[in-house]
């Protein structure tokens, strides 16, 4: 099937889920889950894999609560991943919630070898300063960056360095949310919300590839 969008049936089954995160709720409403939710996300998913190359990967809807204190069985986002791309290292993400659709990407974590590169590049004179206009032409584009950060420059790089913002990164992705309408998302918008960001974000990915680059021990999917 051809992606059509997102109606707002899909919304308000978000809506639904974070007022009643309940095995009922999930089961009285899972046919609404599979048809507006799950299987129109996986073909937004699938029709940027075509076009840009790929595999796709949805993720569970189902917590894992082991570990949790909170014991809510569902996820209250719907989330997945375009990775083995051949153009980049960096996962293209889309995820739907109650609050809209989001479309991010970058690099999600960084491995040990792979951070002591990245902060390397971004100290270096000649190479740093690219990351820094590649990450001001994603804003210009409304797209923000963020990821897990220091509170201040890492150790062993001074405080004042003139790019101790990115230093601090412990990873760097960038994203952007559309909110939906009163019918829900159209096809034509969200194609288009995935597509200006991904290419907004091309000149951050491209450094983060020649810079930083997999981790030695091997390539992982990165959202």
């Amino acid at each position: 099937m051809s992606f059509a969008g997102f109606p707002r049936e899909a919304f308000a089954w978000f809506e639904g889920l974070e007022a009643d995160n309940s095995r009922a709720y999930f089961t009285a409403h899972r046919e609404t889950y599979d048809r507006a939710v799950r299987e129109p996300l996986e073909e937004l998913l699938e029709t940027f894999a075509d076009e840009l190359g790929g595999r796709v990967k949805l993720f569970r809807q189902h917590r894992d609560i082991r570990f949790s204190r909170d014991k809510s069985p569902y996820k209250t986002r719907t989330y997945g991943l375009i990775f083995d791309r051949p153009s980049s290292l960096a996962g293209l993400y889309a995820e739907l919630s109650s609050s809209g659709l989001f479309a991010g990407t970058g690099y999600h974590v960084f491995e040990p070898d792979q951070l002591a590169r990245f902060r390397e590049a971004v100290a270096d004179d000649r190479s740093g300063p690219r990351l820094e206009q590649a990450v001001a032409a994603a804003h210009a584009a409304r797209v923000a960056t963020f990821g897990e950060a220091l509170k201040t420059a890492p150790r062993d790089y001074p405080k004042d360095h003139p790019r101790a913002a990115l230093l601090r990164h412990k990873s760097l992705v960038a994203g952007r949310r559309l909110a939906p309408k009163a019918h829900g998302i159209g096809a034509k918008a969200a194609l288009s919300h995935g597509r200006s960001i991904w290419e907004a974000c091309e000149p951050m990915n491209a450094w983060l590839d020649a810079h930083v680059g997999a981790p030695t021990a091997g390539t992982r999917p990165r959202r």
